[in-house]
């Protein structure tokens, strides 16, 4: 027999669309392959991040050596890491004051820092509180082993990035202190996944200072710090980092933790190397207890130390991520247009489109069973959405990423189009 959470967290593998498709398609080898829209990769600037692997690295340019291999760095160069790290992410994140390297703990990913944050900051059946719509799968990072629960504010897509989304945190607040449940911290997705949008200065400030009046944690997931792109829209509002911004004004620096990575402004998410920066010493060593769990690989530490130490590099990467990004959003944003999709305008930042699809929702027994219903047909048509994941208020909004390669994105949407003209054929026509 297995543990009780053994068995609740099998019980999860049973709901439909819990794991994105592997997409199948090429142009070349399989045309009519699968295209997924699903998975938050940054598929065009991956070929930019291996040919510097296999210059800098592979070619001795940056030597591998016993250390590398081992299961912990004794190197002076590696051990570097959190001051290079922190070097970084004072550029990136335009930090108010100098990140201290101590303040630094490295892991082998965000999502596992996630966990991490989890099972240190929150007691099992305790809660962390989102606004939706929202990354769905912090449920899995936070919960699986954790057994910490999500709890989403009741707020729509456009008061999430309002300052008096801190009313709707106060009533989540009450609500799931009524139930029983007990908030630890509020999770921030800042850019934000799903919607691409970053959140006005004003918009932090109120949510920092709610923080600070419960005594709760403010955990900034700031992954897509650099994926930051120009789509010529004056009003779009730039990035701004919790690290930006005078805490002391606002909240204890001890509650604010900010999550950060390789896998999305690298677009190295199989490098497996994520940054935790807090002031929280009893959190750092916490996290230290879980690291056995959790820690980078070594191959994995000398490769994003070249890639750090090298300034030149690392600005022209970001360079053109925002250009391959700002092309992919403009040709998706103008073929929904054309179609007629609904969509959540203001994009700057991040892979992804968050789409309206519910006029085409078929009949079914609930609204998530019309959202699963929808999924398959997509799949069937060949493209794949990801259905209910994203937590939305409402229902038959999916997040469409369209950081894919150019064949990829304009075929896809092409079968997205073509699926919707359909429908809306067989609905004039009774079909």
């Amino acid at each position: 027999m297995l543990s009780s959470r053994a068995l609740k967290n099998i019980a999860q593998l049973d709901r439909p669309w819990r794991f994105t498709p592997t997409p199948t398609y090429d142009p070349e080898t399989s045309p009519k392959g699968l295209i997924s829209f699903g998975m938050a990769e940054n598929r065009p600037m991956r070929e930019e991040i291996v040919k510097f692997i296999n210059e800098k690295v592979l070619n001795s340019i940056v030597v591998f050596s016993v250390d590398s291999i081992s299961y912990r760095s004794t190197t002076v160069s590696n051990a570097r890491l959190p001051d290079v790290a922190a070097a970084h992410m004072d550029r990136a994140l335009k930090a108010h004051a100098p990140i201290n390297p101590e303040d630094v703990f490295v892991a082998d990913s965000p999502t596992s820092l996630g966990h991490m944050l989890g099972y240190n900051l929150a007691a099992p059946s305790e809660g962390i509180l989102v606004s939706r719509p929202v990354y769905g799968r912090f449920e899995l990072d936070y919960g699986i082993e954790a057994g910490v629960e999500i709890v989403y504010a009741d707020t729509d897509t456009e008061e999430a990035f309002m300052p008096d989304v801190a009313e709707k945190y106060e009533q989540a607040l009450a609500d799931a202190k009524e139930r029983g449940v007990n908030i630890r911290a509020v999770l921030l997705v800042n850019p934000h996944n799903p919607v691409g949008r970053c959140y006005p200065v004003k918009t932090l400030k109120h949510i920092a200072r709610f923080c600070d009046r419960h005594r709760l944690h403010l955990i900034s997931d700031e992954v897509y710090a650099s994926c930051v792109f120009d789509t010529g829209n004056p009003e779009a509002v730039p990035f701004t980092s919790i690290l930006s911004l005078n805490l002391q004004d606002l909240i204890d620096p001890d509650l604010v933790h900010v999550l950060y990575g390789f896998s999305k402004d690298f677009a190295s998410g199989g490098l497996r190397l994520g940054f935790l920066v807090t002031q929280n010493e009893q959190l750092r060593l916490a996290c230290k207890m879980c690291s056995r769990f959790h820690s980078p690989s070594q191959a994995a530490v000398t490769i994003g130390m070249a890639i750090l130490e090298d300034q030149d590099f690392v600005e022209s990467f970001t360079a053109k991520t925002r250009a391959s990004l700002a092309a992919g959003y403009k040709l998706t944003t103008s073929t929904l247009d054309r179609a007629g999709i609904n969509y959540i305008k203001g994009g700057n930042a991040g892979f992804f489109v968050y789409i309206d699809l519910s006029p085409f929702l078929p009949e079914g027994a609930s609204i998530r069973e019309r959202e699963f219903t929808l999924a398959q047909k997509l799949v069937d048509a060949g493209v794949f959405l990801h259905p209910g994941e994203e937590h939305g208020k409402d229902a038959g909004w999916f997040r469409l990423v369209f950081s894919q390669d150019e064949s990829a994105l304009k075929e896809g949407l092409r079968r997205l189009v073509e699926f919707i003209l359909l429908s809306l054929l067989c609905f004039l026509y009774n079909c």
